[in-house]
């Protein structure tokens, strides 16, 4: 409420006397109107609390980096095989950044020797030879200085930033040559807005490439803990997180205005002895269930028991181990530029595709 002062006149005898009458008014605001609404999937609290929790273990927390070494490597060969264009093969990238390093596996990955997988190329230089310096962008410090010491930092000029969402980044538009990003955009509840930052973030003719996790990663423990919850507790909770699926990544890459996409996918199959040293490699991964919706607390004992006996029966190995399922999509996005190679407009083709088979 808002009290406005009014000067009003009263006759008198002798004269005019003024007087001030309050009279209450009701003020109106105009406020902007909001953007989309993000639907949160994921705490991120929680996620920085597993990360956090996994990196105090530094070996356990190494021996368990086997799945994100291994896309790291598959992603940085994509700079050798996937780049159209021989010039582009040569090019050199001066500032480069790794969003959600984890514990810089990217960084590992760029300094390896001999990295090209072309038979004919036995001996190559390191990827990192043509990147003159990678910022490493991850929510949590523990892990992102674990490997800070090792042989690896000193291959490279290697910038570690902290950041305090991974969903907001800090960085000037227009301010890298390259942006990467190894299994860690799979945890992110905008996506298409990070996206579109990412793009934002590159210069003209520069390059994203990511990889996630998506579609069916995980189902044989997504399938049996559904059942097993079901046999002993008469229903479901969420226990692995939704994934994006193939088919909708190239729609986001192009709604946040990427140009040449490329999206292709690769199963890693792990065999385990157990269920539960797939659940432990998970936490030590720092990929734990951090769903909002998740129930509280450890799963309960029957219930893990019952897990591994229907896993077994519904997925497991003739030797007695059992198969996990990573499907990793791997995604190429080039910001927009005037000298980028274009489709012609539709109808301007001069020549039949019918004609040319006929030949």
């Amino acid at each position: 409420m808002r009290t406005s002062l009014l000067k009003g006149c009263a006759p008198r005898s002798g004269g005019l006397r003024s007087t001030l009458v309050a009279v209450p008014q009701r003020r109106f605001y105009a406020f902007p109107a909001a953007g989309g609404p993000i639907f949160e999937v994921f705490s991120r609290k929680t996620k920085w609390l597993q990360k956090e929790s996994a990196a105090r273990n530094a070996e356990t927390s190494r021996q368990a980096d086997y799945l994100k070494d291994e896309v790291a490597t598959r992603l940085c060969e994509r700079l050798l095989t996937k780049v159209p264009g021989s010039q582009d093969i040569k090019r050199q990238f001066p500032r480069v950044l790794d969003l959600g390093a984890n514990s810089c596996n990217i960084a590992r990955a760029l300094t390896r020797k001999n990295p090209d997988p072309d038979p004919a190329r036995p001996i190559s230089p390191p990827i990192a030879a043509k990147i003159g310096e990678l910022v490493a962008a991850e929510s949590s410090q523990s892990l992102l200085y674990r490997d800070a010491d090792l042989p690896f930092n000193e291959d490279m000029k290697i910038t570690r930033h902290v950041l305090d969402n991974e969903e907001t980044l800090p960085f000037e538009p227009g301010s890298f040559d390259m942006v990467m990003s190894n299994l860690s955009m799979h945890w992110v509840n905008d996506l298409p807005g990070v996206l579109a930052q990412i793009n934002n973030l590159l210069k003209p003719d520069c390059p994203f490439i990511g990889a996630m996790l998506g579609g069916d990663t995980l189902f044989e423990l997504r399938t049996s803990l559904q059942l097993a919850e079901q046999e002993r507790r008469g229903g479901i909770s969420p226990h692995v997180s939704p994934l994006a699926d193939v088919r909708d990544v190239g729609g986001l890459l192009q709604r946040a205005g990427f140009k040449m996409l490329t999206v292709d996918v690769d199963d890693i199959i792990v065999d385990y002895p157990d269920t539960f040293a797939l659940m432990q490699d998970l936490q030590a991964m720092g990929e734990s269930n951090a769903v909002l919706g998740r129930e509280m607390g450890a799963i309960r004992r029957d219930v893990l028991l019952a897990n591994d006996a229907i896993y077994r029966e519904l997925h497991g190995n003739e030797d007695g181990s059992i198969p996990a399922t990573f499907r990793i999509i791997y995604m190429i996005g080039w910001h927009d530029s005037p000298d980028q190679a274009r489709a012609l407009p539709r109808g301007s083709g001069e020549l039949s595709l019918k004609d040319a088979l006929e030949k």
